[in-house]
């Protein structure tokens, strides 16, 4: 990162050391030293410059994709100087040897064996492939999903039931919810529906931002003899994990939203004593069960975004991934729970740090139609500057989410209330 990596560092240098020296005191010594540095201003100044924003609208929709960070953009440029120039005379030589490198890197940041992830280009690639390759449904089984999981994944789980000839199980998720009530829920739907085999668990949903104790429902859905495959396009990034804790054999990810890779950048996991279980993309026929590369055939990708992961990854370890995750949740929180005491608006995910991160939406009491919640979207943006985005699909109604990221400020969270309480009055 060069000069660009220096000047982030003279910035963040005190604020990390102190960071770092407590990594090995007791354990609310540390998490104390997180909260100290999601409030330091000045390392998050640092930080915000080295991010390219738009100064049209104050943005709070960074959940559609992340941006670079200046050091990445720029190896991205230079990535695709790169290929272009070079063209099939790297790819076919030169591209897998420089690859290689940066996708065991990625598994062993994730805590996964370098034979159990596989690139993908987004999230919806990888849960599309775990989706349609679980080969262990028969018919008379069923399959279940929730009101806030993503959209094509929903219809991925439908689709594969008709084929197999099994059933659909749709739940809804209780609003307002508590961890444990997350946790009753599931139990409840499993016991209900024995013949649930297949469970897609969104670890944060796109929809409200909640999140869910993922490991334990995981465990639990486990001992019902059922299988989870978890959408994790929010979560690694936005939070601070590795695979034991989720603690799924399926799991598809994004790099293009919270990790601030390029755009085309996703992750399939697979444990690798379940590979059987996911057969092979339709255009591979391996000898047995072949490996996880045999998962997918996307066919030709970027070579620059995949080549510019490790820069995305060099600039995500330099934040921190506990302080980025300890920011994100403190500018929801500046907003968020100022709200909450207001009887005229609805906060869709609990001030329960287990059960958020950066996400979070919300809805002014009585307005749940789509269009209602388009007009506010428009007057947030056309009266106050203030870019979000309408959800559609939960079931008490549409909402607005508000995705705050790491060029944002305690101000524009400011303005952020300021404006709905402008608007509240209005209505």
């Amino acid at each position: 990162m060069k000069l660009t990596r220096r000047l982030v560092m003279k910035g963040a240098a005190a604020a990390a050391a102190s960071f770092n020296s407590g990594c090995a005191m007791a354990s609310p010594t540390r998490e104390a030293l997180v909260q100290d540095i999601a409030t330091d201003e000045a390392f998050w100044r640092s930080i915000a410059a080295q991010y390219d924003v738009t100064p049209d609208v104050v943005n709070f929709e960074n959940g559609y994709w992340g941006l670079m960070a200046k050091p990445v953009l720029e190896a991205f440029i230079r990535n695709t100087e790169k290929v272009n120039r070079n063209n099939s005379w790297y790819a076919r030589r030169d591209y897998y040897a420089e690859i290689q490198p940066v996708h065991a890197r990625i598994a062993d940041f994730l805590g996964a064996g370098p034979d159990e992830i596989v690139f993908s280009r987004n999230a919806t690639e990888s849960l599309q492939a775990l989706v349609g390759g679980y080969n262990r449904l028969k018919p008379g089984d069923a399959v279940m999903y929730a009101d806030l999981d993503y959209d094509s994944i929903q219809t991925a789980m439908d689709t594969k039931a008709e084929r197999e000839g099994a059933s659909v199980v749709r739940i809804t998720i209780p609003e307002p919810v508590t961890h444990d009530q997350l946790i009753d829920t599931y139990r409840q739907a499993l016991e209900a529906n024995p013949k649930v085999r297949l469970l897609l668990l969104t670890h944060i949903s796109h929809r409200t931002g909640l999140m869910i104790p993922v490991r334990e429902i995981v465990e639990m859905a486990r001992g019902f003899g059922v299988d989870c495959i978890v959408d994790a396009a929010h979560s690694w990034g936005q939070t601070d994990f590795r695979m034991e804790d989720v603690g799924a054999d399926f799991v598809g990810f994004n790099l293009h939203k919270w990790i601030g890779a390029p755009i085309g950048a996703g992750l399939i996991y697979i444990r690798q004593d379940r590979l059987a279980h996911i057969s092979p993309d339709i255009s591979e026929r391996p000898e047995g069960v072949g490996t996880i590369y045999h998962r997918i055939h996307t066919g030709t990708t970027n070579f620059a975004t995949f080549l510019t992961l490790k820069d995305a990854l060099d600039f995500h370890e330099l934040v921190g991934p506990a302080r980025k995750a300890a920011r994100v949740s403190y500018l929801r929180d500046l907003w968020a729970e100022e709200m909450r005491g207001d009887d005229r608006i609805e906060i869709l995910t609990p001030s329960d740090p287990r059960l958020h991160a950066a996400i979070t939406s919300f809805r002014f009491k009585g307005k749940t139609s789509v269009d209602a919640n388009k007009a506010i979207v428009k007057a947030l943006v056309e009266k106050h500057g203030i870019f979000t985005v309408h959800r559609s699909d939960v079931a008490k109604g549409a909402c607005i989410r508000v995705t705050p990221t790491l060029y944002n400020t305690p101000d524009q969270c400011f303005q952020l209330v300021k404006a709905l309480r402008s608007l509240l009055a209005e209505t």
